[in-house]
């Protein structure tokens, strides 16, 4: 009877999902804007692309697969991806990331497993964590690693260069007869990203609250069954659940979360109360 009792009084998520970059801080940080402008850097200096290309080349590589990088590996690009990740994250102004004490006592006052889901590698994962002063705050990070444990590298000097797809070609041509080449990278918004996210953390979608700034991952991420809540925004869209303009509106937004942590504790009382009485008599 008491596990009946126990099971009807738990909170419906067991486990806080939360994207890291323009969620757990700001997009007025500056980090993304410096982030995108490393990434044409890249492109120019190491894999030779006409600086005119640029910026439509990252716009149809980050709409058609997630992330520019796996749309470059896509299309032909072959390059280390630690080289990649330390080129884009190891200029970034880190310092414009301060201390979060709000968020962190929002954090800890949450009774749930905390994970951060990010498609960046660990190394800035760990550093962002650190600058806002959250790195004790989750029991882990699933990464760009964690998604793709088999690293490729770059090619050598002696073999040829793949053919690239021209991908801007293919987008401007009326009809465009080919497919898209598949990109071996996994990445968000991949519904397979999400369910090896899911899979490596041991976590029923339909008791995870899952936080993100991007529409696109929030709704694959309700397709796959997830409750979910758009961060940067205080307007819903299809697929959200909540929205939050700030991350730091998470208790005004959502109290159930912590009313449904205190009725939990109540019944654990209330049972073990029960427990005490019943062993006093019968003893």
């Amino acid at each position: 009877m008491e596990d009946i009792y126990r099971q009807s009084q738990r909170p419906k998520c067991d486990c806080l999902l939360f994207d890291l970059d323009d969620t757990l801080y700001p997009l007025s940080s500056g980090i993304a804007k410096e982030c995108r402008k490393n990434i044409g850097d890249y492109m120019v200096e190491k894999l030779g692309i006409e600086p005119s290309k640029i910026e439509d080349l990252c716009n149809l590589l980050y709409k058609n697969y997630g992330t520019t990088m796996a749309g470059l590996r896509a299309i032909g690009y072959e390059f280390d991806y630690d080289e990649y990740h330390s080129f884009v994250h190891g200029r970034l102004p880190y310092e414009n990331l301060k201390p979060d004490p709000v968020l962190r006592s929002l954090l800890l006052s949450l009774p749930y497993r905390k994970i951060i889901f990010t498609n960046a590698d660990k190394i800035h994962a760990v550093k962002v964590l650190n600058r806002l002063g959250l790195e004790d705050c989750f029991e882990g990070i699933i990464c760009f690693e964690t998604l793709n444990p088999i690293h490729k590298t770059a090619a050598s000097i002696d073999s040829l260069q793949p053919r690239i797809f021209d991908i801007i070609t293919h987008f401007s041509h009326p009809s465009p007869s080919s497919e898209l080449p598949k990109t071996p990278i996994i990445c968000k918004p991949s519904e397979n990203a999400i369910e090896r996210a899911l899979e490596v953390a041991g976590l029923s979608p339909h008791r995870t609250l899952f936080f993100e700034d991007s529409v696109r991952n929030i709704q694959a991420g309700k397709r796959l069954g997830l409750h979910t809540v758009l961060v940067g925004t205080s307007q819903r869209v299809k697929g959200a659940d909540y929205a939050l303009e700030s991350i730091h509106n998470l208790r005004d937004a959502i109290p159930q979360l912590w009313e449904a942590s205190e009725i939990m504790k109540k019944s654990e009382v209330g049972i073990s109360d029960k427990v005490a009485v019943e062993t006093s008599v019968t003893a």
